[in-house]
């Protein structure tokens, strides 16, 4: 297994070459392709989300020197969708590039206090569970935003249905709330009990086709589903 980066990687300073070169790149389309030159942060939102999802594919694979190609390609197209949108902001002069990589590293240091110092320096000592480390990036984020009381808030309202009813419970349980009482699903147990993702998948599948028999929009009731449990976690129980 590889060795985490450390700020004294001598090959930092080639890759700190590479990512210039590419925003070079990327400043010279934007001024002389005249596609490039009329793209909005509007206009690149469907390329993101298309580009995140190849990513995906590429994973889902499986283990090959093929797949790792791919992923190499797809990663390189949303790095291209972090860069555009850095060039577009950096062209009204809100931020740029650099800005967001110092941004996402202060996070990453503020956010894993169980391996980092506040300076940024590692700690002499690390957390040996993963439960620990949960408890701690917790605690780190609730102290960034001490007011916050919602469990929910943060989490993406377009993001799809099922990936949000996860994160949903997710944060519930991870926030003490009890699922069960607000949960119908949970509470009266499913009429199917799969014993692995194989058979969960073709459980889902099954609901969905049902569901398109009878009419219904799978992702939009579930969609609904998750605002109700989410809104029923702020009333008394």
């Amino acid at each position: 297994m590889p060795t985490p980066t450390s700020a004294n990687d001598p090959g930092l300073p080639d890759r700190a070459c590479e990512v210039g070169e590419l925003l070079g790149t990327i400043a010279a389309l934007r001024e002389h392709c005249p596609w490039m030159g009329a793209l909005t942060h509007e206009s690149l939102v469907e390329y993101l989300i298309e580009e995140a999802y190849e990513v995906v594919d590429s994973i889902e694979a499986g283990d090959s020197p093929v797949r790792d190609h791919e992923l190499r390609g797809e990663l390189g197209d949303v790095l291209l969708q972090v860069v555009l949108h850095a060039r577009l902001a950096e062209e009204r002069g809100s931020f740029d590039f650099a800005d967001v990589v110092r941004s996402i590293n202060a996070k990453m240091v503020r956010r894993n206090q169980h391996v980092f110092k506040a300076d940024g320096s590692l700690r002499e000592t690390f957390p040996a569970s993963v439960e620990e480390i949960i408890v701690k990036w917790d605690a780190a984020k609730r102290a960034e935003k001490p007011g916050r009381q919602d469990p929910f808030e943060g989490i993406p309202p377009h993001l799809p249905a099922l990936a949000a009813a996860q994160k949903s419970l997710d944060r519930a349980a991870r926030a003490g709330l009890t699922v069960d009482a607000h949960c119908p699903a949970a509470a009266v147990g499913l009429p199917v009990s799969p014993a692995s993702e194989e058979a969960l998948g073709g459980l889902l599948l099954a609901i969905v086709a049902d569901a398109r028999e009878q009419g219904f929009d799978a992702e939009r009731a579930l969609r609904a589903a998750v605002r109700s449990f989410q809104n029923s976690q702020a009333q008394p129980s």
